[in-house]
């Protein structure tokens, strides 16, 4: 008897394991950066920590023929947005002129930007159950 349920324990705790790192990829290209300088990246958020807090996840690379191409693995179905960030600097945070205006190149995933700072609208998209592969320009 110890013996069935120690197997049927095992075989929950497998199954919930599994179900645990279950979820989509999302692959990220930016393409067209200024150049090869730094590092780009993209950082995943949602509507929650959008603009506001730490994104649930960044990944980050060194551009090659001006591109980059970034992998976040196991997102869960839901809403998302990514904001991009070539730091040509490589001092790990966006510079700004004296007038406030970014002086390193960035973008969001969805619709894309419109005049002033990115709004959830703007960078929403959808995580079903199915990888997905988004373009972000910069």
């Amino acid at each position: 008897m110890r013996t069935i349920i120690f197997l049927l324990l095992a075989a929950v705790s497998s199954f919930s394991f599994g179900q645990e790192a279950s979820g989509v990829t999302v692959t990220v290209t930016i393409p067209n950066l200024t150049n090869n300088g730094g590092a780009a990246s993209a950082s995943l958020y949602t509507e929650g920590t959008f603009m506001k807090a730490a994104p649930l996840e960044t990944q980050s690379a060194t551009p090659e023929n001006k591109t980059v191409t970034l992998v976040f693995e196991n997102v869960k179905p839901g809403e998302y947005g990514i904001i991009t960030l070539h730091d040509m600097n490589g001092n790990n945070r966006m510079d700004f002129e004296a007038n406030g205006m970014p002086k390193e190149d960035y973008g969001i995933s969805g619709s894309g930007a419109g005049f002033g700072p990115p709004t959830w609208n703007d960078a929403k998209f959808t995580v079903a159950s199915e990888d997905l592969t988004l373009e972000i320009k910069m």
